[in-house]
């Protein structure tokens, strides 16, 4: 079963369960419930569609980038790589730009590069790599006098205030884990950050003498969202250094801060602390201290992303930088952050506004954010306010269910939705407030469509009695259509392409000669209440029941696709089912002793036009179908005795079933028309039409009546004679009539213009 079976299923379970007024209220307010309870997990869905909205905030009022504040980027750009040469530099050449930096005033200096292996292009590097052949001796000690670069690094980073970077790993980098060094302290006022940090188990460090020379040293980390979006910036990690009580580590940006401002200590304030509304719950870190800076944070002390996009302006590159027309008051005392936009050496993420961003601008926005004082923010309140806002819509939007006032509960709905997401929005551009509107706006909105859902499954129910009984008498299509079309209660009627069908219990007088009244009731009520199954399974429309006969059609009131094929199928199944019904006669007649009783039937079909619509009088009518269509297929069900058959075709039908197990009777001229129509019986479904037998039978069957029509009479009886032994034992009186009618032709030959057609002289033959 698929997907959408499934889903239909459900929605058909629930079309079917009885609701009253209770479970009307119990329902709505069990999912009311739920979706209380649901909220404080905050599963990575409901994470997912909330972050949605955020960036939608975003996208539509980002953050401005004002190009005052004290941040830039020296970018090894394209440019910087035709200029200095491929990459990786010597540190020497990263030594002279950070000398560069220092000349032109830069206040602090961040290394967005990990230097974790010594220069490849040191001299002792290359002298290491020479030839043992004592030849090269002299070339290898002038190599050895030579400066170390990665010590003119350290000296470089040693004159001006310099952050270094580290990187937490998820996975082993597969060398020695020397914790970095830290450069700060920690004071914290409440819960131990502790539990609220983000643990890494895995890193890599600078060189040991970079971190010496270095003023600070921090994470580069910049972790996405499952959706892999940049959204929030870590201040600080954790590792796992069993010797500190405190193992935090600062990010780049954090140390950045710190530097800049002279300080030592990082002050960190987490539930538990005066001033942080909790309401006695571990809510984790709220603010973080820098200096003068007071930076909200999420519960794990990360910065959320307030994203202006990329911005050029942010950036120089670091080949202008060496020259000597190089404007200084692009650096002096502003926080340098180097990295790179290069190609190659980029580290592009998403983020809210940009689908691919370097890690170092990244970095600098927080450190924008920070120095600016524009945050982004959960307050401590938001879940309190979102759990109030959910539960008074879904109890409001519930009651109004239940008084059935759907438009005034629909009109409230769309109010509380709208305005959850624009108070929500208001505050987001003037206070830079995060408060999910979409999950209480969402959540009341699903309970309000149940409740409402309810209250119109109660109402049809309700009418549904009503048409149950209506169905008593009437077709039940023809009761919904009514039921949506009460215009349709007045006479009259259209011409339609129907397929008509009369079934008839053979030999019905003399079997209810054996019964009394109850007794033929039951018989007959166990008969015409499993056909009319089959006709209304079908497709098929029950126009009434002449004593032991069904009249029904096919494509009235409603179009119905391949209505004869369907119209045949119904007659097959009507076939089968008649045999089950006669061993439930048999076995009730054995059971009581009462007299056996085995049901005959013949079915007639036609196709063609007919009139159908309300027939009557303006007192009483009812919805039948007229015309030659309709009197020519009871016609055939007549004829069905004298082929021995149960089931008599005609042409149209036949034809507009191709691809059955169909066989020609004959062609007749029914009385009462003076064209002669073909007719044919049914053996089976496109299964039995594609079966080896049933293939040799019909090519023999219709070498028969060929041969017949022609009058060669003894061709005639040579491919009678197989057919017979080809076909089922159904067949074997209707080639018994054929073969008699062979005898007599060949005994008594008939007129010369003879054209083949039987003459059926009476209604029923």
């Amino acid at each position: 079963m698929g997907f959408l079976d499934r889903i239909g299923n459900f929605f058909g379970r629930i079309a079917r369960a009885k609701f009253g007024r209770i479970e009307g209220i119990v329902i709505p307010l069990g999912l009311l419930l739920a979706a209380l309870t649901l909220r404080p997990y905050d599963p990575p869905i409901v994470q997912q569609m909330r972050n949605l909205v955020f960036d939608s905030y975003q996208r539509i009022a980002p953050r401005q980038y004002d190009s005052t504040l004290p941040i830039r980027i020296g970018d090894i750009d394209e440019k910087s790589l035709n200029t200095f040469g491929q990459w990786p530099w010597s540190r020497s050449q990263m030594a002279r730009i950070i000398d560069r930096l220092r000349e032109l005033g830069a206040a602090v200096v961040g290394i967005d590069i990990i230097y974790a292996e010594p220069d490849r292009t040191a001299p002792a590097a290359i002298a290491k790599n020479l030839p043992t052949d004592g030849s090269f001796d002299t070339a290898k000690e002038m190599l050895l006098r030579l400066p170390d670069p990665d010590q003119d690094l350290a000296n470089s980073i040693a004159q001006i205030p310099t952050i270094i970077p580290f990187a937490a790993l998820g996975t082993d980098p597969q060398r020695p884990q020397n914790l970095p060094l830290r450069k700060a302290g920690y004071a914290f006022a409440g819960d131990n950050p502790v539990q609220y940090i983000r643990p890494w188990r895995f890193w890599v460090t600078s060189l040991p003498e970079l971190e010496k020379a270095a003023t600070g040293i921090g994470s580069v980390n910049a972790d996405p969202d499952p959706d892999g979006i940049i959204r929030q910036v870590s201040l600080f990690l954790q590792l796992p250094d069993k010797d500190n009580p405190t193992p935090f580590y600062p990010s780049m940006t954090a140390e950045a801060i710190r530097i800049a401002q002279g300080q030592t200590t990082y002050a960190v304030k987490s539930s538990g602390a005066s001033g942080v509304i909790s309401f006695g719950e571990h809510t984790g870190i709220s603010v973080v201290k820098i200096g003068q800076a007071l930076i909200p944070t999420n519960s794990q002390g990360a910065v959320i992303l307030y994203d202006t996009g990329h911005q050029k302006e942010r950036f120089f590159s670091l080949a202008d930088l060496m020259s000597p027309d190089f404007d200084p008051s692009i650096v002096a005392g502003r926080i340098i952050f180097i990295g790179s936009s290069s190609e190659g050496l980029r580290d592009y993420k998403p983020t809210p506004n940009e689908e691919s961003m370097t890690g170092v601008e990244i970095h600098a926005q927080i450190a924008e954010q920070i120095f600016g004082g524009t945050y982004l923010q959960r307050p401590d309140w938001a879940d309190g306010l979102e759990f109030v806002t959910l539960a008074a819509l879904g109890v409001i939007l519930t009651i109004l269910a239940q008084l059935r006032r759907a438009l005034v509960g629909f009109g409230i709905a769309a109010f509380g939705i709208i305005g959850s997401f624009g108070a929500s929005y208001y505050l987001f551009i003037t206070r830079g407030f995060e408060l999910d509107p979409l999950y209480p706006a969402g959540a009341a909105f699903l309970i309000f469509v149940t409740a409402t859902l309810i209250g119109y499954i109660r109402t049809e129910q309700e009418k549904a009695q009503v048409r149950g009984a209506f169905s008593l008498y009437l077709s039940p299509v023809l009761v919904d259509q009514v039921s949506k079309n009460r215009e349709q209660l007045k006479l009259g009627g259209e011409n339609r392409d129907l397929t008509v069908m009369f079934c008839d219990i053979r030999g019905f007088t003399k079997m209810s000669e054996g019964l009394d009244p109850q007794q033929l009731t039951h018989v007959i009520n166990q008969f015409l209440t499993p056909m009319t199954d089959i006709i209304q399974a079908n497709g098929g429309t029950i126009d009434k029941y002449i004593g032991d006969c069904i009249m029904a059609f096919w494509n009235a009131p409603l179009d119905i696709p391949q209505h004869e094929r369907k119209a045949v199928t119904a007659a097959y199944g009507m076939r089968s089912e008649l045999v089950r019904l006669n061993e439930t006669l048999a076995a009730e007649a054995a059971a009581t002793g009462a007299k056996k009783i085995e049901i005959k039937i013949g079915i007639g079909l036609n196709t063609g036009i007919a009139c159908v619509g309300n027939m009557g009088s303006k007192q009483r009518f009812g919805y039948s179908a007229l015309g030659d269509t309709v009197n020519t297929a009871s016609r055939l069900e007549s004829l069905s005795p004298a082929y021995f058959v149960d089931l008599v075709l005609g042409e149209e039908t036949a034809l507009a079933s191709a691809g059955l197990a169909l066989l020609e009777l004959d062609q007749v001229r029914v009385k009462g028309k003076n064209l002669p129509v073909r007719i044919y019986t049914g053996l089976g479904d496109e299964k039995v039409a594609q079966s080896n037998s049933f293939v040799a039978l019909k090519s023999l069957h219709d070498a028969m009546l060929g041969a017949y029509r022609d009058q060669s009479w003894s061709s005639a009886r040579a491919s009678l004679a197989l057919a017979r032994e080809a076909a089922p034992e159904a067949l074997a009186k209707f080639y018994d009539m054929y073969e008699a009618r062979i005898t007599d032709y060949a005994t008594n030959p008939p007129p010369k213009d003879w054209d083949g057609v039987y003459v059926a002289m009476t209604k029923g033959g």
